[in-house]
């Protein structure tokens, strides 16, 4: 059974700074893709971050570009989204979902909150 646990969420001030991780279980890591998504309160979810199974490649929204870095351990069934420099409008549920590159089958994480406020 496949398993995604987020963690690492938390209340932060503006420009401060927050590392998530995902740690996955019941899967072959290295054959998914990687993914961060968030969704606001009365907003649709939306796609922050992609990493590769390498982790060569990575993408970012045009929000994340610049703040926000994913990366992910194979070894260890990890991906991180360290956020920096964070803002209000970042506020939001954060999920992992991993991607199986031969089916493009998805899988999430429960979730975990990121407030940013003063």
């Amino acid at each position: 059974q496949v398993q995604l646990v987020e963690s690492g969420g938390g209340l932060v001030q503006p420009g401060g700074s927050l590392k998530l991780s995902c740690a996955a279980s019941g899967l072959i890591f290295i054959n998914y893709i990687m993914r961060w998504y968030r969704q606001a309160p009365g907003k649709e979810r939306e796609l922050v971050a992609t990493i590769d199974t390498t982790g060569y490649r990575r993408n970012y929204s045009d929000s994340a570009k610049g703040r926000f870095t994913i990366s992910r351990d194979n070894a260890k069934k990890l991906a991180h989204l360290q956020m920096n420099d964070l803002k209000p409008e970042d506020t939001a549920v954060y999920y992992c979902n991993a991607r199986y590159v031969a089916t493009a089958k998805g899988h999430w994480g429960q979730g975990t909150q990121v407030t940013v406020r003063t």
